[in-house]
């Protein structure tokens, strides 16, 4: 009865309301997420900390998206949505009210974690929203909204954070967001409604606990990679990594067993969800080591300023957020048969032309290069996430964007953390074969050569993304849902 009413009442929803909203919500989000990263040099010399210290404000983001996403689930049962978009905005507005003004490195730190607190609300909450109130005819282009939203923010930050950075300071950065996140809480506050139904099912504290140490483990171990020497041997990274895996299995066998889970893993029995999550983790993957890498390569290869770079990357930005609602709307038309492995398949040829870029590459040919790269990860990303969730029952929908959200964060802390450990063992490999290792050209033929290798390793996963996208069909939604 309760899915019939839910049915039902579709069409009383102000849907377009609710959806400005939560996307201008989550556009925020993302948008301080990637924003500081520029700027993380000039704060080294501005607080003097080490490097290591400053990366900490990305890797305390991240880990609090890690610890706290996965269990968004449980609060989409036990909070209203009312409620749940209000703390999101208001833990936003606190955490960037406290970066615009902070002094130094330490007030700083909190305000990352207080504004990845709202974000891991925000997130799930609005994948949830949309299973709930958008027909599934329509979902796919809302999807691509959404995916508009997360894309542009990334694709945006680095390259006003550079220009506010390099004209003002970095306070500025989060300044800059405060009058949206204001208007976006009185907004929703205005036009929001409770949409999910509130079970309040019983909260296991033996799930919590390996929850945060499993997916916070691992979040930790794969983002702590990038720092120092080691790579993905560090010790730093292994013991978390261990300690996470273990309790991520032990909190997944849990979860089997439990009448009422934390996370409901029951929705892998659904073919197109588990086909769909895999789709993701790796657009994810490749994506973020795609990320990293270019910046990189622009910069310590080609000489390149933190401005230039995020001009070079500004087009590709664009073109996925342009896209991302009309892969949506072909994803309604036509379903994801055709649109994800063409997809995959225009991936796996750029990566193999960006697996043979050297100091010789030009600046046209890696902003093609880059454009054609995010097309085809447009067309896989939103499709997959699409077609999957439509296929879970809702009582599933909360586990769904649950697990999605989750698979998002850990790939895109795996895709990182591999890309630098591969990176890094093909200067050293390179660095043996050369007479003069101190020779900057041979540091610069170097980072080319691990950088070469990244897409190497990339081509071998979107490869294995395009045998499982030929497996995707259409999902068919039974009428009562």
């Amino acid at each position: 009865m309760a899915t019939e009413a839910q049915h039902s009442a579709v069409q009383k929803y102000k849907v377009i309301p609710i959806m400005v909203s939560l996307l201008l919500s989550g556009f925020i989000g993302m948008f301080n997420e990637t924003a500081l990263n520029v700027a993380l040099s000039d704060l080294i010399n501005l607080f003097h900390i080490t490097a290591a210290t400053a990366q900490w404000l990305t890797t305390g983001y991240l880990l609090t998206l890690g610890i706290l996403v996965p269990v968004s689930g449980l609060f989409l049962q036990w909070f209203s949505t009312r409620q749940l978009f209000t703390a999101s905005l208001l833990l936003s507005l606190l955490g960037t009210a406290v970066a615009t003004i902070a002094p130094g490195f330490e007030l700083l730190m909190l305000a990352r974690v207080i504004q990845a607190a709202g974000v891991a609300l925000i997130l799930p909450l609005m994948f949830h929203t949309v299973l709930v109130i958008v027909p599934p005819e329509k979902r796919g282009m809302t999807y691509g909204l959404i995916g508009l939203v997360l894309v542009v923010a990334p694709a945006v930050g680095p390259t006003l954070s550079g220009l506010l950075i390099e004209q003002l300071s970095y306070n500025w950065i989060f300044g800059l967001s405060l009058p949206v996140l204001a208007f976006s809480l009185l907004f929703g506050m205005r036009y929001m409604q409770n949409i999910s139904m509130i079970t309040k099912p019983k909260i296991d504290i033996y799930s919590l606990i390996l929850s945060t140490l499993g997916f916070g483990g691992i979040v930790f171990a794969l983002s702590s990679a990038g720092e120092g020497e080691g790579g993905l041997g560090s010790p730093k990274v292994v013991l978390p990594l261990i300690v996470g895996i273990l309790a991520l299995v032990i909190f997944a066998v849990r979860q089997l067993r439990m009448k009422q889970p934390m996370m409901d893993l029951k929705a892998f029995k659904q073919p197109m969800f588990t086909v769909g999550t895999v789709m993701l983790m790796i657009a994810v993957m490749v994506m973020m080591a795609a990320m990293l890498m270019l910046p990189m390569y622009l910069i310590r290869g080609l000489g390149l300023n933190a401005f230039s770079t995020g001009l070079v990357l500004l087009p590709g930005g664009i073109v996925n957020a342009v896209m991302q609602p009309i892969m949506g709307r072909l994803f309604d038309k036509f379903g994801p048969r055709w649109v994800v492995p063409a997809g995959m398949a225009l991936v796996s040829v750029v990566l193999w032309f960006l697996s043979g870029i050297t100091t010789t590459t030009t600046i046209p040919e890696i902003i093609a290069l880059h454009t054609f790269l995010m097309i085809g990860i447009s067309m896989v990303w939103m499709p997959s996430q699409a077609n999957g969730l439509n296929q879970l029952p809702p009582s599933l929908y909360p586990h769904g964007s649950a697990i999605m959200n989750t698979v998002q964060q850990v790939a895109g802390a795996i895709g990182t953390a591999v890309a630098v450990s591969i990176m890094s063992m093909g200067m050293s490999s390179f660095l043996k074969q050369t007479a003069d290792q101190s020779d900057p050209a041979n540091m610069t033929l170097a980072l080319t050569a691990g950088i070469q290798n990244v897409f190497e390793m990339a081509i071998v996963v979107a490869i294995i993304g395009f045998v499982f996208s030929l497996f995707m069909k259409r999902v068919h939604i039974p009428e009562q849902q």
